[in-house]
């Protein structure tokens, strides 16, 4: 596996994924150690300076007007860490741990925070190594950053508190560094600040995020397709001039994609003559690419914030270029907050029309001739009645969670951080979201499958049969009722793996 290298330049969000989900070992450049060493120099200069200097020589917070003297420093750093290491809750996942920490070293690398180069170098050894800080679930307002979760993984780096080794046993710190040969770091002056004044938390989440939703939605398009075909719809609403009267990307990419998959059916080709007394599909099929373009639109935008996050240094105060100390205001999480709630209303989106057009192969009213709920023999057979309720208590869960947390600000610090982000709480929805929508999209692939099986002898497009026979591999075909919870969990699994998209794009070639 390839390094990724963490140099005074941004991340890419590949590489953030390559770490943070697949384990790719890091390495500082020269380039990073070099400008993380120059801008030590500035701190160590300020240490001994009468004039009070924040993240230096005083409190922090509202606690910043206490000058601190010079032999307390190195436990105001220690007892920074501590005090701030108070998450509550379950353990977060280790993907997201691993890309805050990750983001947290890029930040570091850009000589912006004052680090010694041994603390930064000690975040790479212990992504390395495996080792992942146990982080909980609540104490992040998304201002100054990340503070709680940033805090239980510089504790780690101190030697103190818990961690996850490479197999995932639960540790104390010392033991697992000590294992891996990793010395415990003692923090100097400013560095307990540099680890945890970041929006790092947020930014990996959003990351992460959007490499999951560029499969799902376009797998969603698959879905669309597959229920378009399988309900006897018709591809003509899709035509590359019709959208182009609305010129939004992300809708013609959906559409080029509708197009691509439902090529060559022999079952929307059976009923496109004149003889066909359709009009109109119902939204839920003919306004596929509006709705899910709106989802590409958004995620694009979103990519947009990422990109500009990534190439950002964020923390309080800097170390600037010129050799100053300054305080600012960069850890505020609201760019990245404001597009994490965002995307999560287009979750529920998608989710809510691909829930619509399951629903609608279930009713003999809408159906066109099949079976009702597609089952073997209907009233002894359930077919995929609750399926579909597992589809709906998820979509009304996502509608749920795209109530924005971003313009929930609750005032803390003794009112001297009055106004937060909850950026952290925005990307700990969206992540549920994701996961959500990965199950609504799984659900429609299997109840559309087994209604283009029932269509036989129609046959399908050349792309959908694929996506179907790669389903088949663990699904079986219509037939009496089954256990359908392994089922729905086979299909997720080839949702989020990204096997069903592979499988159309097997036919079509890449889609977008």
């Amino acid at each position: 596996m390839n390094h990724v290298l963490v140099d005074v330049g941004p991340l890419s969000a590949d590489d953030v994924v390559s770490v943070a989900r697949h384990g790719a070992p890091v390495e500082i450049s020269a380039a990073a150690q070099q400008e993380i060493g120059q801008s030590r120099k500035v701190v160590e200069a300020l240490a001994d300076d009468v004039t009070p200097h924040y993240g230096v020589s005083t409190g922090f917070g509202a606690l910043a007007t206490r000058h601190i003297p010079t032999e307390l420093r190195a436990q105001l750093q220690r007892s920074l860490v501590r005090s701030h290491a108070a998450g509550s809750g379950p353990e977060v996942e280790r993907e997201v741990i691993r890309a805050l920490m990750l983001l947290r070293l890029s930040t570091l690398a850009t000589g912006r925070t004052g680090v010694r180069p041994e603390t930064a170098q000690a975040y790479a050894s212990l992504l390395n190594a495996g080792i992942t800080p146990v982080v909980r679930e609540y104490g992040s307002l998304g201002c100054s950053g990340d503070l709680a979760p940033l805090a239980h993984c510089a504790l780690a780096v101190m030697g103190e508190g818990e961690v996850r080794d490479a197999t995932g046993e639960l540790r104390p710190a010392a033991e697992a560094l000590a294992a891996a040969g990793i010395t415990p770091v003692v923090l100097q002056e400013k560095e307990g600040l540099a680890l945890i004044n970041g929006t790092d938390g947020m930014l990996g989440q959003l990351i992460l995020a959007l490499h999951d939703l560029r499969t799902l939605l376009a797998t969603a398009d698959i879905g669309a397709a597959m229920s378009v075909e399988g309900q006897l719809g018709t591809d003509a609403v899709f035509a590359a001039d019709l959208q182009a009267l609305r010129p939004h990307p992300g809708q013609a990419d959906s559409a080029a994609n509708l197009r691509a998959v439902l090529a060559d059916s022999a079952i929307v080709a059976s009923h496109r003559g004149p003889e066909c007394t359709r009009v109109q599909d119902a939204y839920s099929l003919r306004c596929s690419p509006q709705v899910h373009g709106a989802a590409r639109d958004t995620a694009a935008h979103a990519a947009l914030v990422a990109s500009r996050e990534l190439a950002s240094a964020v923390d309080n105060p800097v170390v600037t270029p010129d050799g100053r100390v300054a305080s600012n205001g960069n850890f505020h999480g609201a760019p990245v907050a404001a597009v994490l709630d965002f995307l999560a209303i287009s979750v529920a989106d998608v989710a809510s029309v691909a829930e619509r057009r399951t629903d609608r192969f279930l009713d003999v009213a809408r159906n066109h001739g099949l079976n009702a709920f597609l089952a073997d023999d209907p009233g002894v057979d359930s077919g995929h009645m609750i399926a579909q309720y597992t589809q709906a208590a998820i979509v009304s869960e996502l509608k749920r969670l795209a109530a924005p947390a971003s313009v929930d600000s609750i005032p803390s610090s003794a009112m001297q951080e009055d106004h937060v982000s909850m950026g952290w709480s925005a990307a700990r929805k969206l992540r549920k979201g994701v996961d959500g929508l990965t199950r609504v999209i799984a659900v429609e692939l299997l109840t559309a499958a087994r209604a283009l099986d029932l269509r036989a002898p129609l046959t399908p497009s050349p792309a959908t049969a694929a996506v179907v026979a790669g389903l088949r591999r663990d699904v079986p075909g219509p037939g009496t009722d089954r256990y359908l919870a392994p089922e729905i969990e086979a299909a997720v699994r080839y949702v989020a793996s990204g096997e069903a998209l592979r499988a159309a794009e097997a036919v079509t070639g890449p889609l977008h």
